[in-house]
């Protein structure tokens, strides 16, 4: 019989990767696991913002260090360090603006406050209809469709088997192992990490276990290529938008729009009613973008909880079982969570605490 691996990743997105690279760093013979290819899922299909401004207050901390490390990815993921602009157009976007940067700034990142003028001396294109702005020299974005590559490299130059296109369709446990059913054949492995994104609930059932993993359907577009209109991120005091040009002149834009669809129905779909003033809203930052067309629209899943904390962490229930997921703002979070994971399996004390998996929900809506 072949041998067990040490430990099977289900779900081949950001944090499962970044965890199996860890475990592997640590002598464990990993394998990962993955119903499509590597980081097709939310990894691959986001908008690619990395940006503090957008940000949770009592996730600053793992943001920041999420951001050291894609900039250590660096050209390989098309890593951009550009800077960063949160745009007001009223008072009350002002006042919502200022409450939420200050607290923020006080949770670590270096957000400042600007003047209109010194935007629009920084950005002649954005509209002149600002009353306020902040700004973060760390903002950036790298490129989402080039994870999925990144992270295959490095898994292959660390030994890593990685099998796609291979669904898990059942788990049994027993002491101290786990037979996991896909369509090449069964898995057998010591330990057990599930990191399938907005699957993760019937993984997790496979298991026994019922987790209250909900799904949004985010919405992002691109432009055709323009003439350079700005040179930074440009967001919104809503959160409601971001925006990034790239170097062949297409614009990006996001911002949590919501299309409609279910993870269960495969892909989702984007909804016209909720396009339209997401790109609307892009047009009023900048003007000049009324000229461009809009080339492709599309969703990804975001998955979450009902508190929108992390998953991270042992499985209640069945030893040697562990759970990652439901992460906003993710893709900049999850390469640095995947390390605290690995720290976590491989018996190490991780630098920053998780997220216990099996806390109550009760209360939250």
């Amino acid at each position: 019989m072949t041998r067990p691996w040490d430990i099977a990743v289900v779900g081949g997105g950001i944090m499962g990767c970044a965890t199996a690279l860890g475990l592997a760093e640590g002598g464990m013979r990993v394998v990962v696991l993955d119903k499509g290819d590597l980081c097709q899922g939310a990894s691959g299909v986001n908008a690619g913002t990395l940006s503090l401004q957008i940000k949770r207050v009592s996730l600053m901390d793992y943001a920041l260090r999420g951001h050291e490390l894609w900039e250590a990815m660096g050209d390989a993921v098309g890593f951009r360090k550009t800077g960063g602009y949160t745009l007001a157009f009223t008072p009350r976007e002002a006042a919502l603006l200022e409450e939420r940067q200050t607290l923020k700034r006080a949770a670590g990142a270096p957000i400042t406050f600007v003047s209109p003028k010194a935007v629009w001396a920084a950005e002649p294109g954005i509209a002149d209809s600002v009353v306020a702005a902040s700004y973060c020299p760390e903002d950036g974005y790298a490129n989402s469709s080039l994870t999925g590559a990144y992270y295959r490299a490095r898994l292959t130059e660390a030994g890593i088997a990685v099998r796609v296109r291979c669904p898990v369709e059942g788990v049994e446990a027993s002491a101290g192992s786990f037979a996991l059913a896909t369509p090449d054949g069964p898995v057998r492995a010591a330990r057990l990490l599930l990191a399938g994104g907005a699957w993760l609930a019937p993984l997790a059932a496979m298991l026994g276990v019922d987790l209250p993993v909900r799904a949004r359907v985010n919405t992002v577009s691109v432009t055709e290529a323009m003439p350079a209109l700005f040179s930074t991120v440009i967001g919104h005091a809503t959160g409601l938008l971001t925006m990034k040009q790239k170097p062949n002149g297409t614009v990006l834009i996001g911002g949590g729009w919501q299309g409609r669809g279910t993870p269960d129905a495969g892909r989702g779909q984007v909804s016209a009613d909720t396009l339209a003033p997401n790109v609307a809203l892009a047009c009023h930052a900048v003007p000049a973008l009324q000229d461009a067309r809009l080339l492709r629209s599309w969703t990804g899943f975001e998955a979450n909880v009902p508190d929108f904390y992390p998953l991270a962490g042992a499985l209640g229930g069945v030893e040697g079982a562990y759970v990652l997921g439901c992460v906003r703002g993710g893709f900049t979070i999850g390469p640095y969570l995947g390390r605290l994971m690995a720290d976590l399996i491989l018996g190490r004390a991780p630098e920053r605490p998780l997220f216990d998996p099996n806390r109550s929900f009760e209360g939250d809506t």
